[in-house]
């Protein structure tokens, strides 16, 4: 206390001068008016200058922070890019092996392209109308397909018309087969889900994994062999223990279904005769 005392009174002389000169100013600038809008305008841009200076100097310290955040979401970024891309790769993996399937099954039948005019995956027997009937050579009994994969076999024909009873009616029984390891069953649909059909009446014996292709078995004039069908999803035993019963994901979107094919082999009607003739002298 004594030291500020005594700092006081040796430098008396300046703090007065100080005082006197603060007391100057304040009287300048409070009671002339010219001089007090200097004094304000002044003060106004130097605090103005200060809290922009010092704005930039937090946003700067700030940028640590920034750039951390933009480095993991670019991490974040990268990964998510890499998984979309591998899925890509898959998704066209499969799309590619499905759409060779179906070009070698279709390699000697002739195909008419046709469109989708009224579609239903609701109803328990559910049909497809399609803008081409028998005025372009089309007739009851051929097989219809998609880009996919099967859609059904077409029922009825008028001239520029035909009904197709596809996978998703209760009437459809399509024969298909494992294609890994050739065991066939009957594919039937139970009434519910649009992207699910049964493989059944599959043998106990018979050898099948979880992601088997599931194709048509060319066992019946209508599909040749080798048209993409779906995957094995799950499987159970049938209701009489004697078989299995294969739930297939389908490869055909019946929600989305626009362009298909209806399909018929160059020598059409040959092997329906053929085996309506063995079937006539067997119940004679």
């Amino acid at each position: 206390m004594r030291n500020l005392i005594n700092f006081i009174l040796k430098y008396d002389y300046w703090f007065l001068f100080v005082l006197l000169e603060i007391a100057s100013f304040v009287l300048l600038f409070r009671f002339n008016n010219y001089q007090g809008s200097v004094f304000f305008s002044s003060a106004n841009y130097v605090s103005g200058v200060i809290y922009e200076t010092s704005h930039q100097v937090t946003q700067y310290f700030g940028l640590r922070g920034v750039n951390e955040r933009l480095t993991a979401r670019n991490v974040q970024l990268e990964l998510e890019v890499e998984n979309l891309s591998r899925q890509l790769a898959e998704y066209g993996k499969d799309t590619m092996a499905i759409t060779r399937l179906r070009k070698e099954a279709l390699q000697n039948y002739r195909i008419v392209d046709a469109h989708v005019v009224n579609n239903s995956v609701t109803q328990a027997n559910n049909f497809i109308t399609l803008d081409k009937g028998s005025a372009d050579s089309i007739q009851p009994e051929m097989g219809v397909v998609c880009g996919n994969g099967i859609v059904g076999i077409v029922y009825l024909t008028a001239s520029h018309h035909s009904i197709v009873l596809p996978v998703l009616n209760a009437k459809s029984n399509i024969s298909c087969k494992i294609k890994r390891t050739s065991y066939f069953g009957i594919l039937k649909w139970d009434g519910n889900s649009s992207q699910y059909a049964y493989l059944e009446d599959l043998p106990r014996h018979s050898e099948f994994a979880l992601g088997d292709t599931v194709v048509t078995s060319g066992h019946s004039s209508v599909f040749p062999v080798g048209i993409p069908v779906g995957t094995v999803d799950d499987m159970s035993d049938s209701h009489d223990g004697l078989s299995y019963l294969l739930k297939i994901r389908l490869f055909t979107d019946f929600a989305r279904l626009n362009d298909v094919q209806v399909i018929a082999p160059l020598n059409y009607g040959e092997q329906a005769v053929l085996e309506d003739s063995v079937k006539v002298l067997l119940n004679n």
